[in-house]
């Protein structure tokens, strides 16, 4: 395992390089969110394995989300706390190349389309997810998923911190605001996004804005805080939320029993987490291998056993004694927001950050 400590700043996002297997960018927030700045670190790994920061950015507000531009090389998006996007160029210094201003809050997160790779997504606390291209300073689209309420009398509410600050203290009970939205890697047309109000939203960008979306609620009526699409199931994603579980859905089904307005159901759910899931990632090397972080200071890597890698089993995760958990790294001391596997190299390499202000690159498989 390589440590590196991003001494005074928590960890919310990371994500490797497309270009470069030993360089990832790090988001952090300061304080925990509390007050002050954020920092975007760009980390290299050098030949004897140290983690070294080559280059930084302070920005005026918390980062939360970073994603590397798929053209460029050098530049890197960040998603930020008072309601902006900056893209910053490596080589330079200082300030940002570009600023995307529309947000009217938090921006939660930010991910770039891997098809057509002149756009870019984010979403935001004020229930909004908006469609950019680097060549505009304006959006190209606002998607807004329809008004939906979750009601479910047999759970009770578990209002989670995004972070420290008074002034979000209500956010937790705005059940709209958007923690994460992304294209999907098999249609470049296709934007997934997730909210507090437990909705899981598949917008088309093809179709008029009134009658470009579905939804479903993923997780009872609970905050639905992460999602992520299979990287070679097409039809196939994961969510996680406050009810500390994975689910896995399938959209063939999702859609089917969406338009006859009913719940679908999920095709596996996972457990295992003692705290709510802040992200799910399919990985990049095996159809039905995932990665997951959670409040509980953990991240743990599953086996989907509904699919055995070339067709579906119709089995679950529940007849596994270990439910499917195949590593467990806890050597976090605090809440975990980021990771993301690595494209490079043996398959099975992670990057992860953590409230504790450490970014770690871990092996997922046990040898």
């Amino acid at each position: 395992m390589l440590r590196y400590h991003t001494q005074g700043y928590s960890g919310y996002g990371v994500q490797y390089s497309p270009f470069f297997d030993n360089k990832v960018a790090v988001a952090t927030g300061s304080n925990f969110g509390l007050v002050g700045n954020g920092k975007l670190f760009i980390i290299d790994i050098d030949n004897q394995g140290r983690m070294l920061e080559t280059k930084s950015f302070v920005t005026q507000d918390g980062l939360f989300d970073v994603a590397w531009n798929e053209l460029h090389e050098n530049h890197v998006l960040v998603a930020q706390g008072d309601g902006s996007l900056r893209l910053f160029d490596i080589q330079l210094n200082d300030y940002p190349v570009a600023i995307f201003q529309e947000h009217e809050k938090e921006v939660f997160s930010c991910n770039w389309n891997l098809i057509n790779k002149q756009l870019f997504v984010s979403s935001s606390w004020d229930g909004t997810v908006k469609v950019w291209t680097p060549m505009r300073q304006s959006s190209l689209t606002t998607l807004t998923p329809k008004p939906m309420t979750a009601h479910n009398s047999a759970l009770s509410s578990k209002d989670i911190p995004m972070s420290n600050q008074k002034r979000h203290t209500s956010l937790s009970k705005n059940k709209n605001c958007i923690y994460q939205s992304q294209f999907s890697p098999h249609d470049p047309n296709i934007v997934m996004s997730c909210a507090g109000n437990s909705y899981v939203t598949m917008f088309d960008l093809r179709q008029p804005a009134n009658a470009n979306q579905y939804s479903f609620m993923a997780h009872n009526g609970m905050e639905t805080l992460t999602c992520d699409f299979n990287k070679y199931r097409s039809h196939i994603i994961a969510t996680g939320g406050v009810d500390n579980m994975v689910k896995v859905w399938d959209l063939r089904m999702v859609r089917k029993m969406a338009a006859n307005s009913r719940q679908p159901m999920s095709v596996n759910e996972i457990c295992g987490h003692d705290l709510a899931i802040r992200k799910v990632s399919w990985s990049p090397h095996h159809s039905n291998m995932l990665l997951s972080t959670s409040y509980d200071m953990t991240c743990r890597v599953w086996q989907d056993l509904s699919d055995d890698g070339r067709r579906p089993t119709g089995k679950t995760n529940s007849i596994d004694p270990t439910h499917g958990c195949r590593f467990i790294f806890s050597h976090h001391t605090e809440f975990v927001f980021g990771a993301d596997w690595s494209l490079w190299g043996q398959p099975g390499y992670v990057a992860s950050t953590s409230w504790d202000g450490d970014v770690c690159i871990w092996y997922a498989f046990a040898r």
